[in-house]
């Protein structure tokens, strides 16, 4: 983990402006966490823990929670890159109204077609990585079939044949037959259809019928089920694991519906048990929210009690005591000493790594620690997303005009403190119609 500032590493131009403009837009930049990253040793060293685990075969479900703006969606993609590195396909998305577990008019399907959008592999860490997955384990069996002299569909029929006798298996191992049958006849449409029935974009049965001869498809009821048919399939593609990255959780805390909201943890309850059963292989979920997501008793994962008993804090870890080893991880703030070196990486990003071309003294950053304490208190550091936005815009005027004083300028940066729109009053519970369809947000 990086505590102490970069100096030494020159930063590619483009990965330069990708950081600074995704995280002056308020933003997790998709490149160069390592260039900026601070503190949360103890809790990367957590998730390493679970990542090796799933490698190994296991599973593992973990809660990252933490306030608004302190870091978790960044945190998550830094754990996204370090499952790469370990030969994990990620796949990860933002639950939002059309998109979560558990529905009955399409936003179930829907978020499992984002999140297959979303595929990364080491080779493809920026998404679309199922056609490239796909093709590795076609190869791998044509590798197979030189080798023992069968067809190379016997291998792939075999190969797959495990899967059967999970939900949706017969049909999963039919759809990559037929994309083997389009590469062998090369015919890029039947290839195209299995990718889009995989990724779950046949929105009905007779389409998908008419395309690949299959009688199902990926829909709100088989979310989970083709997510662990997924994730044994990867592993026969040779890498050691699929990990699952859900962020913006507090999407199902604004569900007005109270049985929309409990079928959704529902949903959670039956992902954290195979999890902590051992019923699944290979596969990991994390799932980012706030504090209220988890402990709001009205409407929380703490209102649903099965999840209430199993997410419960560990009562010995107080008063400065720490356990990581449960499903709940919570993010410690930044502490000053943390920002300091925060702001000293950025400092240096936008510099492109060269200390030469440095638009602040080490004095300005601790001055600028100052202006922030006195506008907002420990707020900078603690949910530091607004701050990290001022700083970088006070480099970008130092950039473009030369010789201005920026001890002039500090007195005149606004800083606001993030304010968290989820502890907005919410409207009493929807009554009438119960059925998940008619489930709302508030936005």
């Amino acid at each position: 983990m990086n505590d102490t500032p970069h100096a030494a590493t020159r930063i590619r131009p483009r990965e330069r402006d990708a950081i600074l403009q995704a995280l002056r837009a308020g933003v997790v930049p998709r490149v160069g966490h390592q260039h900026i990253q601070v503190g949360r040793l103890a809790e990367v060293s957590a998730m390493l823990a679970d990542i090796i685990r799933i490698a190994d075969g296991g599973a593992g479900s973990r809660f990252v929670i933490g306030d608004y703006g302190s870091g978790k969606t960044f945190f998550l993609h830094l754990v996204r890159s370090i499952a790469m590195e370990k030969r994990l396909v990620t796949v990860h998305a933002d639950l939002s109204p059309s998109r979560r577990l558990h529905a009955t008019g399409g936003q179930a399907r829907s978020l499992y077609a984002e999140l297959m959008r979303n595929m990364s592999t080491r080779a493809k860490p920026d998404g679309g990585a199922m056609p490239s997955v796909v093709e590795r384990f076609v190869s791998q069996a044509m590798a197979q079939a030189r080798d023992s002299g069968q067809s190379p569909k016997a291998i792939i029929r075999q190969r797959l044949d495990s899967l059967s006798e999970l939900t949706g298996g017969y049909d999963f191992a039919d759809v990559i037959a037929r994309y083997w049958q389009g590469h062998d006849d090369g015919n890029e449409q039947l290839k195209n259809d299995a990718v889009r029935w995989l990724r779950g974009e046949f929105t009905n049965k007779t389409e998908a019928r008419q395309a690949l001869g299959v009688r199902t498809i990926v829909d709100d009821h088989s979310f989970y089920d083709h997510l662990k048919l997924l994730s044994r399939f990867v592993e026969m593609a040779g890498y050691d694991g699929l990990l699952v990255c859900l962020d913006e959780m507090v999407n199902l805390y604004k569900l007005a519906n109270t049985q929309a909201r409990n079928a959704n943890y529902e949903q959670i309850l039956r992902i954290l048990n195979d999890s902590l059963q051992g019923s699944a292989a290979h596969l990991g979920f994390v799932f980012a929210g706030t504090p209220q997501f988890l402990t709001d008793t009205r409407r929380g994962l703490h209102s649903y009690p099965a999840l209430q008993t199993r997410l419960a804090e560990n009562t010995f870890a107080r008063d400065g005591l720490v356990d990581y080893s449960g499903p709940v991880l919570q993010l410690a703030n930044l502490s000053p000493e943390d920002f300091y070196v925060l702001l000293a990486n950025l400092r240096n990003v936008h510099a492109a790594g060269d200390p030469a071309a440095y638009l602040l003294p080490d004095e300005g950053l601790h001055a600028f620690m100052r202006h922030c304490a006195d506008r907002i208190g420990d707020a900078y550091f603690r949910t530091p997303r607004n701050t990290v936005k001022a700083f970088l815009d006070l480099l970008a005027v130092l950039e473009q005009n030369p010789g201005q004083d920026w001890q002039t300028l500090l007195g005149t940066v606004a800083i606001a403190a993030d304010t968290n729109p989820d502890l907005e009053p919410f409207d009493d519970e929807a009554t009438g119609n119960s059925d998940d369809e008619l489930a709302t947000f508030r936005l």
